[in-house]
């Protein structure tokens, strides 16, 4: 049995004056004990919905859930005792000091006032806060506001953290400190959820990726094997003038295996069978057409090819999923 499982759910939504929103369809799910499961997807995919499902933070109108074998929905307190949490936005008291939330927490956890203080200490240590522990945490920055939260949601050292969109709004160094955090948690033993529209940091720490889309799961499997899946080679032309890019785009319909997509700002990117032989002549048609380029060159699959070939769409890297805003 997986650590994490979830199996036919389903939640609706009625907005005022809008169609039911379907935001999750029938979504089947499993993340095994001391490992990173992510859940990519485009926003409204259902991502924020699953979390919320599996937290107690909403109930979901079909299917089942367990999380170690206990049922999300026959025993809610057992799983809130058990689950930590830290949400897309930084869930801390400004006016306390970034020490004072940690011992605030455990004290809601019911840990005592000593647990609690030492607790925190441990916390503050861990995500190198120890010189800024004192200060509100209204003057602290973004990403010294998410590892106090994550902090916070280790409190009583849960086996399953839920993170939903850990680093969003973060710059990379901050990025990159979380991501060594949330490694080292689980070496030790810790089971992973995240949500997550950095495709890279799935790559990093996810064992397990799901691709979710339109509330349900299309596709599994490892970062790697999902890059097989999608097989073959891309050649990619980044531009120097947008108004080339209908002429590109013909250029690499003519070349390539499939329908040339637009992977943000200006680069174009097609599937093709033989690499380099694909690229020199796309490259030399740009030339004859007078196309200038500011970049052209041949790679192999990455997770956003993954994520455009399964969902129609290049990932967005936005903040929320606004169609689960609402719920």
């Amino acid at each position: 049995m997986a650590f994490i499982e979830a199996h036919g759910l389903v939640k609706t939504y009625t907005p005022k004056g809008a169609p039911i929103v379907r935001a999750l369809d029938g979504l089947d799910l499993e993340v095994a004990e001391g490992t990173v499961t992510a859940l990519l997807g485009p926003n409204g995919a259902g991502k924020t919905t699953t979390v919320k499902a599996l937290t107690t933070l909403i109930t979901p109108d079909e299917g089942s859930a367990t999380i170690n074998g206990i049922d999300v929905l026959a025993d809610p307190q057992a799983i809130r005792r058990m689950i930590g949490a830290s949400g897309q936005y930084a869930a801390v008291d400004e006016n306390l000091t970034g020490y004072e939330n940690l011992v605030m927490v455990g004290k809601l956890y019911h840990l005592g006032t000593k647990r609690a203080k030492q607790r925190a200490t441990e916390l503050i240590e861990l995500f190198d806060l120890v010189d800024s522990q004192n200060r509100p945490v209204k003057g602290f920055s973004g990403g010294m506001r998410r590892r106090i939260d994550l902090a916070g949601a280790l409190v009583i050292k849960p086996p399953v953290l839920f993170l939903d969109e850990p680093t969003t709004g973060l710059d990379p160094r901050s990025r990159l400190g979380l991501w060594d955090v949330i490694e080292k948690l689980v070496s030790d033993g810790t089971t992973v959820l995240l949500t997550t529209q950095y495709l890279e940091e799935a790559d990093r720490l996810a064992d397990s990726i799901s691709v979710i889309d339109q509330g349900k799961v299309i596709a599994k499997g490892t970062a790697d094997e999902l890059k097989s899946s999608v097989g073959g080679q891309r050649v990619a032309l980044t531009l120097v003038d947008e108004s080339d890019a209908d002429a590109v785009r013909g250029i690499l319909a003519d070349h390539g295996q499939g329908e040339p997509a637009q992977m943000g700002g200006r680069t174009w990117v097609v599937p093709v069978d033989d690499g380099p032989t694909a690229l020199s002549a796309i490259v030399g048609a740009a030339a004859a057409a007078g196309i200038p380029l500011h970049d052209a060159g041949m790679r192999r699959p990455t997770l956003d090819d993954v994520f455009l070939q399964l969902t129609g769409r290049a990932a967005e890297q936005t903040d929320d999923e606004t169609t689960e805003a609402a719920a």
